[in-house]
C-alpha cells in the first residue's frame, strides 16, 4: 500500500520535532500515524516506518510487536478493552467481558462480524476507584454493568457516540491515533467536553479543606508550551548576542587590557614563605 501524501507530510512535520541525528526517536508516533490512515499497522506501514527513518523493518517491527497499542491486524472503528484485573475482576469485570463477549460473538482481539467493534480484555486500565471500567479507544466508561456494556456496543453499532465519563468526545480509532501521533482533534469543541470524576477530584477537595499547597503555588501562573520555551531562549540567545556585540564594539581605550591584572611581587612572594 502507498500511503496519502497527507500522510508522508505528516511524517515529516513529526521528524521535524527531533533534534538532529535523533529522528530515529520518531518512530513511535509514525507508528501512531500509519494506524491513522490504515487502521491497524500493516507490513506496509512497517516498511514505510522503517524507510522513512531510514532504518531496517526488524527494527520497526520488534517496537511494533512489543506495545499492544499498535494492532497488528485490521481492527473495528471502536476497540472496546474490558478491565479484567484483580481489582476491576473482583466488582464484575470479568462477567462484563463474558458477557459481551456472547452479545458479539468475539473472543479477545477479535472483531465482530459488522466491523464495528474489537474486543479485548486488559489487564489494567489505571481506574481502580471507578471499577469495573471499560475503555473505548482509551476513554473511560465507568462502574459498567454488563448489561451497561451491551448497550454501549449497541449504540456504537448502530452509528452512535456516547459521552464518556471522563475526558474529551470519542473518537474513531482512528482518529486517536493521529491525535496519539501529536496532531490535535480538529473536530470543534471536541476537547471541551471534558469532565472529572469525584475519585480522581478527591485529593484536590481535600488539599482546598486544609488550605494544603505547594510553596509557591500560584494557580494563575499558565504551564508554558514547547512555543513558549523555544520564544523564551531565542529571547535569551538574542540578549547574550546583543551584550557580545556591545563588547566588542566597545572603545579600545574602554576596554582594560587582560594583562593589567596586578601581578604579586617576587619579592612579596619570598617573604610570604
Amino acid at each position: 500500500m502507498s500511503f496519502s501524501q497527507e500522510t508522508v507530510d505528516r511524517a515529516q512535520q513529526i521528524i521535524a520535532r527531533y533534534p538532529e541525528g535523533k529522528q530515529r526517536s520518531a518512530l513511535l508516533p509514525l507508528l501512531h500515524l500509519v494506524q491513522a490512515e490504515e487502521g491497524f499497522v500493516s507490513p506496509a506501514g512497517i516498511a514505510f516506518c522503517a524507510e522513512t527513518l531510514d532504518i531496517t523493518r526488524a527494527q520497526v517491527s520488534a517496537v511494533a510487536t512489543f506495545y499492544t497499542m499498535y494492532k497488528r491486524k485490521p481492527t473495528g472503528d471502536y476497540l472496546v478493552s474490558v478491565c479484567t484485573n484483580t481489582m476491576c475482576n473482583v466488582l464484575g469485570g470479568q462477567q462484563v467481558y463474558d458477557t459481551l463477549s456472547e452479545h458479539l460473538g468475539v473472543g479477545h482481539d477479535e472483531t465482530e462480524a459488522s466491523g464495528t467493534i474489537t474486543l479485548e480484555h486488559a489487564e489494567c486500565l489505571a481506574a481502580c476507584d471507578y471499577g469495573p471500567v471499560v475503555t473505548v479507544n482509551y476513554d473511560f466508561y465507568d462502574n459498567v454493568t454488563p448489561d451497561g456494556a451491551t448497550d454501549l456496543v449497541d449504540r456504537l453499532k448502530a452509528g452512535e457516540r456516547p459521552q464518556p465519563s471522563r475526558g474529551a468526545r470519542l473518537c474513531t480509532l482512528k482518529e486517536m491515533s493521529l491525535q496519539l501521533a501529536g496532531f490535535a482533534d480538529e473536530r470543534e469543541g471536541a476537547v471541551a467536553d471534558t469532565a472529572q470524576g469525584d475519585a480522581s477530584l478527591r485529593g484536590l477537595r481535600l488539599a482546598e479543606q486544609h488550605g494544603i499547597s505547594v510553596a509557591g503555588f500560584d494557580p494563575n501562573t499558565p504551564i508554558p508550551t514547547q512555543a513558549d520555551r523555544e520564544a523564551a531562549k531565542a529571547a535569551s540567545d538574542a540578549k547574550a548576542a546583543e551584550a557580545a556585540g556591545a563588547a566588542a564594539n566597545k572603545p579600545a581605550s574602554d576596554r582594560k587590557p587582560a594583562g593589567d591584572a596586578p601581578q604579586p611581587q617576587a619579592q612579596n612572594l619570598k617573604d610570604a614563605k
